[in-house]
């Protein structure tokens, strides 16, 4: 009977031995993850920040180009089209008032 108990005990103590480098392992492990996840976390927001940057980048191009088009439209356009446009930016400034 002590014998059980004086195995028991050993491999309770061999048990509570490795336990704690092993419970310290797999802190380290979820200690590196969370940090892994962050950076991607950081990534994300970085690579989001591009994109709108180049989306307003390619808004305003795209803005500058429908106005040389537009100039180089009215600098070759009859009088019927410049009516046209004039009204269209009229009804534009009084629906946005």
């Amino acid at each position: 009977m002590e014998d059980l108990l004086g195995i028991g005990l050993g491999f309770v103590a061999i048990i509570l031995t490795f336990s704690i480098p092993l419970s310290a392992i797999w802190t380290n492990h979820l200690r590196k993850s969370q940090k892994v996840r962050a950076q991607i976390v950081k990534d994300e927001i970085e690579l989001e920040k591009l994109r709108y940057n180049n989306f307003l980048v390619e808004t305003e191009k795209m803005r500058l180009d429908l106005q040389s088009k537009q100039a180089s439209l009215l600098e070759t356009a009859d009088p019927v089209i410049l009516d046209l446009q004039k009204q269209s930016i009229y009804e534009a400034q009084t629906i946005s008032r």
